[in-house]
């Protein structure tokens, strides 16, 4: 059969769809949609077309300033 290649982590990947991103980072889902609406200050955010990738260095980066995206736990 043809051989498939297992998708890389989070962690080994520079870019980071919105799921992944919530995901990854624990973050709570409200508050992540709610700031991306917004759409000021992410500079995290990557632009292809339609999509919004998040760049994980640059997110992880904001996060430590914005620790309330994460989810309680």
């Amino acid at each position: 059969g043809r051989c498939k290649m297992k998708k890389p982590s989070a962690e080994q990947k520079d870019i980071l769809n919105q799921e992944e991103a919530i995901v990854y980072f624990g973050l709570s889902r409200r508050k992540f949609y709610k700031l991306l609406k917004e759409g000021k200050d992410t500079p995290f955010m990557a632009m292809y077309g339609s999509r919004r990738p998040i760049i994980r260095t640059e997110f992880a980066k904001y996060l430590e300033k914005h620790p309330e995206l994460r989810r309680r736990t």
